[in-house]
């Protein structure tokens, strides 16, 4: 009769594949096993204070609002005044392109300026009044006047 050809290390391997395999068919069966959570466990409620909530809210003193009236962001481009000055200062500027951004107050965003837009000469920090037009790249300073 002939020596089995089957070392230490192969048996060792194939042990560890076959325990691998049981697992994995334990870990299936346990997955297929576990109830599957209905609909109602997987809502969530919103108090009227804007909190999650596991229970639904009692629906007998609900307010209705009118969503149009909600304001959720700065006005569009087009609602804005076109003709409306506005004041800001300088707070970027690059003197060798000529160009910079204003911080608009009254916006409280920034807004493109280009040298040959405005009146006096533009440096950091300086205080101006403004008029806004689109552009194509957005909006951008115009008549642009260095208190």
């Amino acid at each position: 009769m002939g020596k089995n050809k089957e070392s230490f290390g192969k048996k060792e391997v194939r042990n560890k594949q076959e325990k691998k395999r049981k697992d994995k068919e334990k870990r299936r069966l346990e997955k297929k096993d576990q109830t599957k959570d209905s609909f109602d466990n997987m809502i969530a409620w919103v108090d009227k204070n804007g909190n999650l909530s596991s229970t639904q809210p009692d629906m007998s003193n609900k307010e209705e609002i009118d969503a149009d009236s909600i304001e959720v962001s700065i006005p569009k481009a087009e609602l804005r005044d076109k003709n409306t000055v506005y004041e800001g200062k300088l707070t970027i500027y690059d003197d060798s392109k000529g160009y910079g951004f204003i911080k608009c107050s009254a916006l409280q965003d920034s807004v493109f300026v280009h040298i040959n837009d405005s009146t006096g000469a533009l440096a950091v920090g300086v205080s101006v009044k403004f008029e806004i037009e689109e552009s194509v790249k957005g909006m951008k300073a115009v008549n642009v006047i260095v208190l």
